[in-house]
């Protein structure tokens, strides 16, 4: 199955909103050392993490799952090509969110979560926009 444009959108969208929440921000806490960028397979990335991955997207060009482990709960993708990894974050952090970004993987999820995952499978954190200013509250 061929994933298009709007597919990718539409499953960038449903991953920073099913684990969107409100946060104050960053943990406050020391960073600790992060390992080298993991890299490998849905199930590989999953099983450094010690988590099942539950598959919702399966296609060439991305592979998606809901993980829980005892860090919390997260989307895991991984991506054919690092070009659809940026397509896709482009598209996803317009919805909010923080996403640890690694080399043809994401794992998208609360601040902390994504902060435990990082001292396991390294990569960057990167930050969604952030709307709550013009909520218009």
């Amino acid at each position: 199955m061929k994933m298009t444009r709007p597919m990718l959108a539409a499953a960038a969208a449903a991953a920073a909103l099913l684990l969107a929440g409100c946060s104050s921000g960053g943990s406050g806490k020391a960073e600790t050392s992060i390992p080298e960028v993991a890299t490998g397979s849905l199930e590989h990335l999953a099983a450094e993490v010690k988590c099942t991955p539950d598959m919702q997207t399966d296609t060439d060009e991305i592979r998606q799952a809901i993980c829980k482990n005892t860090d919390g709960r997260f989307i895991l993708a991984t991506f054919a090509t690092d070009r659809g990894l940026r397509e896709w974050m482009n598209t996803a952090k317009d919805y909010g969110g923080h996403y640890l970004v690694g080399r043809k993987w994401v794992a998208v999820g609360e601040d902390a979560t994504v902060a435990a995952l990082r001292t396991t499978l390294g990569g960057d954190i990167e930050e969604g926009t952030d709307h709550s200013a013009h909520q218009g509250h």
